[in-house]
């Protein structure tokens, strides 16, 4: 007679649930769980680094090797203004009718919340964003096609009103990157995580 395959063990053929391999295979689980949660968090990290760096890329001017600290300034107010406009569409809704419910008001919320801690960034300790005062990564960002397998040639920097308004002797070396590699492991992204998912839907009503 052919020999009978063995079936794998799950927590279903587990005798006893406080049993070692009930235990053994429930830390297992355990592990995988975290590591797939890691994987997603990079996955979304890299995610938004690719958003941003684009949105840099296309408002570099064409004429210079290199940013000035007033261009940079600029870019970083029009940055922090970005989603005005999609906040005006969603108060005008709201004034239409007098209605008593707000429409989108998750959406809302999100981008309010954003622009409060990127706001806050900007006045302190900095936004992270490409280093547009580095000739080599500005020719770098200028090259790149929007892959993000090449995000690890970027040294991302933080910059905000200090660095750009205050300080007139700023060198590019006094500037510290934000990480080696701009990838990082990090779950502290939901909100802009949502507002990328959510940014090409359109409001309905």
């Amino acid at each position: 007679m052919p020999k009978q395959q063995k079936k794998g063990v799950t927590l279903d053929n587990v005798s006893h649930p406080r049993s070692r391999k009930a235990i053994k295979m429930f830390k297992e689980s355990k592990k995988h769980a975290a590591r797939e949660k890691t994987k997603m968090a990079t996955y979304v990290k890299q995610n938004l680094i690719g958003e941003k760096l684009l949105w840099f890329k296309e408002r570099i001017p064409t004429d210079v090797t290199i940013c000035s600290k007033s261009c940079i300034d600029e870019l970083l107010q029009t940055y922090l203004s970005r989603f005005d406009e999609e906040l005006e569409q969603i108060r005008m809704k709201h004034s239409i009718g007098q209605r008593k419910n707000r429409q989108h008001a998750s959406r809302e919320d999100l981008i309010r919340h954003t622009q409060e801690r990127e706001k806050e960034e900007y006045n302190t300790c900095g936004m992270e964003m490409p280093n547009l005062l580095d000739a080599s990564q500005v020719k770098i960002l200028r090259e790149w096609n929007g892959e993000l397998r090449f995000l690890q040639n970027f040294k991302l920097v933080r910059l905000g009103k200090k660095h750009l308004q205050e300080s007139s002797t700023m060198d590019i070396d006094e500037l510290g990157t934000t990480s080696e590699k701009p990838i990082v492991e990090s779950t502290e992204t939901t909100v802009e995580a949502l507002l990328s998912e959510d940014k090409d839907e359109k409001m309905t009503e």
